[in-house]
């Protein structure tokens, strides 16, 4: 049953779906892109601020040290000095890690716009069933995890290993450094290899991304039921009734082109209007089974030409049709005598192709 209803689902979903589906906390969503903002702000820092953080550490600390026989080492004391030394930490990392925070929430912002919603924390059968359970662990998404996770380990691996590689000799003469060197040359290090992961999860994050919002777009594809159900509540929302305008011209332009190859003779102007007329002995009158103007009339003189049906060129008479005859209606009574010469011609040429073969 849960096929039949994916299967009937073939439409693509209106605004109104999608902006419900993102109200309801169901949003296209990468955690790769949040792992990304919050590495990319995480070197940011280092590379900007390391050199504050250090000192704004450093030189509390040494004091302590300097002073360490100063100390009160009793109860209130003690108190006191924990006080101190998280006053010392919040007001030097506070600023950074509050920048950290603000790269959480924009790695949210950039991919859907802010939501407030307990639908997704609401419980759900379907998060406890065992079938929908192996389903998630044998579906796409887990398959797109367990290629993202060999990527991301072998990009990694490879990252570190051209980093670090040139970087071998300098590494292991570090023993022999003044302490401030080795934070130097650490820093360096680490901000090469920070912004070389940070420029490969780019890659991830953005493919990642674009397969998220694909999954959830055809979560939210609606059936026409669906769509028409919509129409009606929506009491004729313009972008309703657009949309279900440009699927009924879609379906409508894709049954003429299938009809196109049953067509008796194609008649043009001869490059902006096509009328392609279908007409068989007993038929009172011959039927129109598609019309075009433009990029649709070449399209149905390729369709006509690729399956052997006669193209006639006759300016007056294929706008004339074009203009009084819909689609699956028998052309005018005014129109039969033109129309005759026409379908009289080609069958003369019909006749003489078979006598000649």
């Amino acid at each position: 049953m849960a096929d039949e209803d994916r299967d009937s689902k073939t439409e693509d979903p209106t605004q109104k779906r999608l902006d419900d589906a993102i109200d309801k906390g169901d949003v296209a969503k990468s955690q790769e892109v949040n792992t990304w903002f919050v590495i990319a702000g995480s070197t940011l820092l280092l590379s900007s601020f390391s050199g504050s953080i250090g000192a704004g550490i450093e030189n509390p600390m040494r004091n302590l040290l300097m002073n360490a026989h100063q100390i009160r080492v009793d109860g209130p004391g003690l108190l006191q000095l924990v006080t101190n030394l998280e006053g010392m930490l919040i007001a030097v990392l506070g600023v950074p890690l509050l920048l950290i925070l603000v790269a959480g929430v924009a790695s949210n912002l950039v991919q859907h716009r802010l939501v407030w919603s307990t639908e997704p924390i609401v419980p759900k059968f379907s998060k406890i069933s065992p079938m929908a359970g192996a389903a998630r662990l044998f579906g796409k998404q887990a398959g797109a995890n367990f290629l993202k996770g060999i990527f991301k380990v072998v990009a990694l691996g490879t990252v570190m290993v051209l980093v670090l590689w040139p970087e071998r000799h300098r590494i292991d003469a570090m023993v022999r450094f003044d302490p401030v060197a080795i934070m130097t040359v650490t820093k360096t290090i680490s901000t090469q290899l920070m912004g070389t992961v940070v420029a490969m999860l780019a890659v991830v994050a953005t493919l990642d991304y674009l397969f998220q919002y694909r999954q959830w777009f055809e979560r939210q594809k609606m059936s026409l039921q669906e769509i028409k159900e919509e129409y009606k509540q929506s009491e004729g929302d313009p972008h309703i009734k657009g949309r279900l305008k440009q699927l009924r011209y879609a379906r409508a332009k894709k049954r003429m082109m299938a009809a196109v190859p049953t067509a008796s003779v194609i008649i043009t102007n001869p490059t902006h209007y096509a009328v392609a007329l279908k007409y068989e002995r007993g038929m009172p009158a011959p039927i129109c089974v598609a019309k075009g103007v433009d990029l649709m009339a070449l399209k149905i003189r390729e369709i006509a030409g690729a399956n052997n049906v006669p193209i006639v060129e006759n300016v007056p008479l294929a706008r004339a049709l074009h203009a009084s005859v819909e689609v699956d209606d028998e052309i005018p009574v005014d129109h039969y005598h033109a129309v005759a010469e026409v379908i009289g011609y080609v069958m003369k040429l019909k006749r003489g192709v078979t006598g000649l073969g």
